[in-house]
């Protein structure tokens, strides 16, 4: 519609497109996924890397959307117990187990006409996959301790950071309900993959925190902005923001420095210096190899070769290193 392009045009123009900021070629893709199935009532699955930012492209497609004057609710899945979260999406009644003193309405009922956002969907437990399922399917469930149904309006938005193909192999995800989410798939690229967004998103934090008139920074230091540039972001967007929340915290003046950032960027300046052969001597916990493993790879634009010797690793070992870390 000729609407939906005046927004397209006027949030690249601004690089923010629903509060996600990007001036990436692949982001610029994303938006326009989104737009698209904004005006579809289909399903969508979100997938991407803890912190890239899953749940503003649910809201997005929730703002752009009919249904956008009605609720839009979000819940994560790995976050509550399988009764915890049967009750919290479908309700229960009065009685269904100690402690339900009263009835109590479920996520599904509360976003009747809207949108429900199911985050790491892949944590849901196969018992409850099933009365998922049947939602999908027949637009109606039955409350915990129920006898009758409720009929229900809801527009699911899911996001994982997990292969469900791989989930169902495993056995441990229904192959007829993954079909049912991934209707729609949308990809959001790690922030290790969009570098051009990483100066963009730590300026626009930068102007969040000043103006809470407890520090301004004004610039920041050539080495801490290379650190900043060159770090693999293992929790993307969500980490950037952290990280100046950090700087902001521990440091004064109007410039951003080296020593404000926190530990693990001085850790890998250290490993930075040392010669190959000393680097996987030093990286010892899982956490720093891995880390280690994706700067290798970003550094050396993703050449095998070039990063594990940076490493001091035989391209075997690289290979089953990223393996394990699921790199």
């Amino acid at each position: 519609t000729k609407a939906s392009t005046k927004v397209v045009r006027t949030v690249m123009g601004s690089q923010n497109f629903h509060g996600l900021l990007s001036r990436s070629p692949g982001m610029r893709d994303v938006f326009q996924i989104i737009e698209n199935a904004a005006e579809t009532e289909a399903t969508v699955l979100v997938r991407g890397e803890s912190g890239s930012g899953k749940e503003l492209v649910a809201k997005a497609i929730h703002e752009l959307s009919a249904r956008h004057k009605a609720p839009f609710l979000a819940i994560n899945c790995a976050a509550l117990s399988s009764n915890l979260l049967e009750s919290e999406l479908f309700g229960h009644v009065r009685g269904a187990f100690t402690g339900a003193i009263k009835d109590h309405n479920g996520l599904f009922q509360r976003a009747d006409g809207g949108t429900l956002f199911l985050d790491e969907v892949a944590e849901i437990p196969l018992e409850l996959q099933a009365k998922l399922l049947r939602v999908l399917q027949e637009r109606n469930y039955t409350p915990v301790g129920g006898d009758r149904s409720i009929n229900v309006d809801v527009r699911i938005v899911a996001a994982t950071h997990r292969s469900l193909r791989e989930e169902v192999k495993r056995g441990r995800f229904r192959e007829d309900l993954m079909y049912r989410l991934r209707v729609v798939p949308i990809f959001i690229p790690p922030l290790r993959e969009r570098r051009e967004d990483i100066s963009l998103l730590i300026w626009h934090f930068i102007s969040q925190h000043n103006v809470k008139n407890f520090r301004k920074i004004e610039k920041i230091e050539p080495q801490a902005m290379r650190n900043l540039l060159d770090y693999a972001w293992p929790g993307n967007i969500r980490e950037l923001q952290n990280v100046v929340e950090y700087a902001f915290a521990v440091g004064r003046g109007t410039s951003m420095r080296c020593s404000e950032l926190p530990p693990e960027f001085r850790e890998f300046s250290e490993i930075d210096k040392q010669p190959s052969e000393v680097k996987s001597a030093l990286i010892l916990a899982p956490q720093k190899e891995a880390m280690a493993i994706r700067q290798a790879l970003v550094q050396y634009n993703g050449s095998i070769s070039s990063a594990a010797s940076s490493l001091g690793m035989s391209r075997a070992t690289f290979w089953r290193k990223r393996k394990l870390y699921d790199i």
